[in-house]
């Protein structure tokens, strides 16, 4: 029994060393990395941004267009859709572009993740009938592209749609509350929050949040990647995620220039 006790306390003090011991970029394991939003990026989208998060890069526009897809006319209805792609020389070596419609299967989950998020914080019926397009080109990737992707898709969203509501097409901005995503995972062992593409790559687990700026949850995406992980563990995750997401939600409202959505 005591040699168990001096195994369990042995144990606790490796986590505790493991814990302090700073990441390879120099981080805490509950830092995120800096990010940064970057508005009006492109000239012809009614909302656009650069968002960058660490050394990974996304241009994320919102493009209105008159009408909506068959299915939805004459229900006076807007809808939201989202296109992901990465640039080929996005990643250490060469991404082959898409041709010919094709899109890989992992763009097409994570354009359909973005996608979902979004329209989960719109209110369509208030739209007309529109569609907005979100679309998130990866210019450098370093891990959390998908993430990254969904934060600052929002923030050229919310500019998409104070542009219809300044030209007197939209009523009011059906946005009521600001939303955000952040990546955390387990990592030789520990768990770390927002990882870069080394951590990502060998993640033991992998953890993708969407939550709303009242600490709601929009979207949960979670793998054991190596082993199984417990209930405990994917608390702390879900804590660590709450962290990092109260960076975010100060980068997007200083990118909307202190602007309160109104309720």
């Amino acid at each position: 029994m005591d040699t168990l006790k001096t195994s369990l306390a042995d144990h606790g003090d490796f986590q505790k060393i493991l814990e302090s011991m700073p990441r390879s970029d120099g981080r805490r394991v509950d830092e995120p990395r800096p990010i940064q939003i970057t508005t009006k990026f492109t000239r012809h989208a009614q909302g656009s941004v650069l968002i960058e998060s660490g050394n990974t890069q996304v241009i994320c526009t919102a493009f209105v267009e008159d009408g909506v897809p068959g299915f939805m006319r004459g229900e006076g209805k807007g809808w939201l859709t989202a296109e992901y792609g990465m640039l080929p020389s996005s990643t250490m070596t060469r991404k082959k572009r898409s041709t010919a419609g094709k899109v890989d299967g992992r763009a097409q989950e994570i354009q359909r993740l973005i996608g979902r998020s979004l329209r989960a914080i719109v209110d369509l019926g208030k739209m007309g009938e529109r569609t907005i397009w979100i679309d998130c080109d990866v210019i450098q990737a370093d891990g959390g592209t998908r993430t990254a992707s969904i934060t600052g898709g929002f923030v050229a969203l919310v500019l998409a749609l104070r542009n219809l509501h300044e030209n007197n097409k939209l009523k009011r901005i059906p946005i009521t509350q600001y939303m955000s995503a952040i990546s955390v995972g387990i990592f030789n062992n520990r768990t770390l929050l927002d990882l870069n593409y080394e951590e990502d790559r060998d993640a033991e687990v992998d953890l993708n949040v969407v939550m709303l700026d009242n600490h709601a949850l929009i979207e949960v995406q979670g793998t054991a990647e190596g082993k199984p992980f417990t209930r405990l563990q994917f608390n702390e995750m879900l804590d660590f995620a709450e962290i990092g997401m109260l960076q975010n939600f100060v980068a997007q409202k200083n990118a909307l220039d202190g602007y309160l959505i109104k309720k």
